[in-house]
């Protein structure tokens, strides 16, 4: 081949590149990224893939949602029908017990305690009269003018209108209760947070009764009712700390205290929940009713404690790691990529797990030393020692 003809295949070669110039850029980068990965600075060439043991705190928590309730919240309702002719108070109204939230229109409760009460004039007169022939009767019987059985008949129907009017102050004392349902009071001190009904509208309390208004005794008291899982359940005691977010104020994080853990369990979903309340101090009203709670519980915190990312303790053998670990195994020592006198020399250390959160796992030893590693692998090593790590080195 002369040189002409390799002068177009050089040229046609260099557009190629020229075109794909950064698909090539891209590749140099992900493979020496690679590389760095598989073996670069982390483990200094060691082969062994290692973790840092560093102090700081640890929180064992648990999280959950919930919904912000008022401590004690009251339906209010009505006991008799009718349509409603006044209402005097509105949402967020403060109401003391005993003021009048509404009035239902009184007239035919009023006729009903006049027609209870004619009965009972009319029940009483017949009393009366039956009452004189009696004492009348009694007196001739006594005389010897009339015989025993005009006495005793006489008695009778003394005695039945005498419970004739008992029956009819019955009536009329109910009439009376029920025209004074009428009026609607508040039964406790509190805010009104909602009205169901308005002027005008018919209340029918014929088979239940209906809810006016829903009145909060304290706001300034709020509780959470958040379900926990039975995983976590156990963890979960009275007086526990609680911190909490809502996403009315997301740079906020107020603070309460686990009050009950009630044992009525809830399937939701194929799991067992549990409903933990949580007392919250709601002094400045800032948090509403309703609200959506992000609830974080903690169940145990330690500071200033060695601790490892649980990652790094799933060693299984020292094999391949130390050439005679004894009787050491992983479950009660680690081994440990220390520094000494300038060379990475593995030693193998006594130690307790502590504190176990999610992420990370106390280390309870009194020969860890600043700067010491946690040896929880070897690249290349086969499954049987420890988890395989990369590619032989």
């Amino acid at each position: 081949m002369n040189k002409q003809q390799q002068q177009p295949k050089q040229h046609k070669f260099w557009n190629w590149v020229r075109r794909r110039k950064w698909w090539i850029i891209l590749f140099i980068i992900v493979a020496g990224g690679f590389v760095y990965f598989m073996g670069g600075d982390d483990n200094q060439g060691s082969g062994f893939a290692t973790a840092t043991i560093s102090r700081g705190n640890l929180r064992q928590v648990v999280t959950a949602t919930g919904e912000i309730q008022p401590l004690n919240t009251i339906n209010v309702g009505s006991q008799v029908s009718g349509t409603i002719e006044a209402i005097y108070v509105d949402y967020n109204s403060k109401v003391k017990k005993g003021d009048v939230l509404l009035k239902i229109e009184p007239s035919v409760l009023q006729a009903s305690v006049d027609e209870a009460l004619a009965s009972l004039v009319s029940a009483e007169s017949q009393r009366n009269y039956a009452k004189s022939e009696y004492e009348r009767n009694k007196t001739l019987y006594d005389a010897g003018y009339i015989p025993l059985a005009d006495l005793e008949q006489s008695q009778t129907t003394y005695e039945q209108a005498e419970q004739s009017v008992n029956r009819m102050q019955s009536q009329y004392d109910r009439a009376v209760t029920n025209l004074g349902y009428a009026t609607i009071t508040s039964p406790v001190d509190g805010t009104v947070i909602s009205r169901q009904v308005d002027v005008g509208q018919t209340v029918a309390a014929s088979f239940q009764t209906p809810d006016l208004f829903e009145i909060a005794e304290d706001l300034s008291k709020m509780q959470i009712e958040t379900a926990v899982s039975e995983a976590d359940i156990g963890m979960i005691t009275e007086g526990q700390s609680v911190t909490f977010t809502v996403d009315a104020y997301p740079t906020q994080t107020f603070e309460g205290f686990v009050r009950q853990v009630r044992l009525s369990p809830t399937i939701t979903s194929n799991v067992v929940v549990y409903t933990v309340v949580i007392d919250v101090d709601n002094s400045d009203l800032r948090l509403k009713p309703g609200m959506t709670a992000f609830v974080t519980i903690l169940i145990s915190e330690r500071n200033d404690v060695w601790k490892v990312q649980n990652s790094a303790l799933i060693l299984r053998s020292f094999d391949g790691i130390v050439e005679n670990a004894g009787d050491a195994t992983p479950a009660d020592h680690l081994a440990i990529q220390r520094v000494v006198d300038g060379k990475q020399t593995i030693v193998l250390i006594p130690y307790e797990k502590g504190l176990v959160t999610a992420t990370e796992t106390e280390i309870i030893s009194d020969e860890i030393q600043d700067g010491d590693r946690v040896i929880f692998g070897r690249y290349g090593l086969a499954s049987s020692g420890s988890a395989r790590m990369g590619p032989p080195r």
